[in-house]
């Protein structure tokens, strides 16, 4: 297992939570590899959540913009995101390890969406912790989640968003851990959590690379994704790390894009720093605390980041650029209209970094976005903009 990325992740957490931690990665490495595990999962991934997800070409958009657009289809998968390629996952795992309940933390709610209907689908019980903020501006998913047979905690604390989400789930595990997984829900974390969820979100870039292979003959040139916590873009980007043709580019919300605001970019504006178990890229003062973040979407309001993508930017592998609040409310329109596809607002900085950099792209590229999800959760936040 990879406790460390270069200089970044570890696991600097108290130690009553090292037990959990520990019996996590024993269990990843007796299950993930086992053929009857694999199976169970793949057939979960195929029968209920839909895999593979479309790889859909944007003939309107690529005509205007000079280059071949593609979107990998998350938003079709079930409950509405990437997520539950990862809660699927780790919901099995869990009931592998004989534990009867989930903890979860969501910021957009897809998580604790995904969460929810993981345990219902697998005979487990389910406790989301959700920002108060996030829990006013993503109601629909909130009702989706009681539906679904979760508990759903409004945390009120700090800035009442996805960092205090976390932090109330964790001490809520520390307590109940004999019967108790905690479904992380990004690539970020203690170790083993940022390994774990890459694994399981790896699927998008596999799929992806043999969409291509199929329709024409290749890799594309270039692979843009959001990133808050970075599950998406780092189960986007994994598969073709290798291929040294492929530019990858990692999107962080620039928040409002004025100087002296709140943003949730910490690769690009932040510094080291230790936050939730890892070490990794943080928006601190100069004295190590932590800023609040902002984005107009909830599911990139963080001000940390996965360790491996900090390690990957500390290598320029991986290019991260940053779309602020405005453009990518234009880019949720401009996909609406042009091609029919409402996109999430987390989805929605990663077009918007492609339309707003679009002179560097070369002519006749084959670009694909990952879409991490549907935008339905984001009506009402686009309709409260236009009044």
């Amino acid at each position: 297992m990879e406790a460390y990325f270069g200089q970044f992740g570890g696991r600097f957490v108290p130690e009553v939570l090292m037990p959990p931690l520990m019996e996590l990665e024993a269990a990843m490495d007796k299950f993930l590899g086992r053929d009857d595990f694999v199976a169970e999962y793949q057939t979960l991934l195929t029968d209920w959540a839909g895999r593979p997800s479309p790889l859909s070409f944007c003939p309107r958009l690529s005509e205007k913009l000079g280059f071949r657009l593609w979107l990998k289809r998350e938003d079709l998968l079930h409950t509405g995101s990437h997520k539950v390629n990862n809660t699927l996952g780790q919901a099995l795992l869990a009931k592998k390890m004989g534990k009867t309940d989930l903890v979860a933390e969501t910021g957009a709610g897809q998580h604790g969406v995904a969460t929810a209907a993981a345990a219902a689908r697998l005979g487990l019980k389910a406790k989301i912790f959700m920002g108060a903020l996030d829990v006013e501006r993503q109601a629909l998913n909130v009702a989706r989640m009681k539906l679904l047979g979760a508990e759903v905690v409004a945390v009120e604390d700090g800035t009442k968003t996805l960092k205090d989400a976390i932090n109330e789930a964790l001490r809520y595990w520390l307590t109940n851990q004999a019967t108790t997984h905690y479904c992380f829900g990004t690539a970020a974390g203690p170790h083993p959590f940022p390994t774990l969820v890459r694994n399981f979100q790896a699927v998008i870039g596999r799929e992806a690379k043999e969409q291509f292979e199929r329709l024409i003959g290749r890799c594309p040139d270039l692979v843009v994704a959001c990133v808050g916590g970075g599950s998406n873009s780092i189960g986007a980007f994994h598969e073709f790390r290798p291929h040294q043709s492929v530019t990858l580019v990692g999107v962080e919300a620039a928040g409002t894009g004025e100087p002296g605001c709140y943003n949730s970019a910490p690769i690009n504006l932040g510094h080291p720093g230790i936050l939730h178990g890892q070490f990794s890229m943080l928006l601190q003062t100069p004295e190590g605390q932590v800023l609040p973040s902002h984005s107009i979407s909830a599911g990139l309001d963080y001000p940390g980041v996965g360790p491996e993508h900090a390690y990957l930017a500390s290598t320029g592998r991986v290019r991260y650029g940053m779309a602020n609040d405005a453009q990518a409310l234009n880019a949720f329109t401009v996909l609406s209209r042009e091609e029919g596809i409402i996109p999430a607002l987390e989805s929605s900085h990663a077009l918007a970094w492609v339309l707003e950099n679009q002179s560097e792209i070369k002519p006749g590229s084959e670009v694909m976005v990952n879409l991490s999800g549907r935008g339905d959760k984001d009506m009402d936040i686009y309709l409260e903009r236009l009044a």
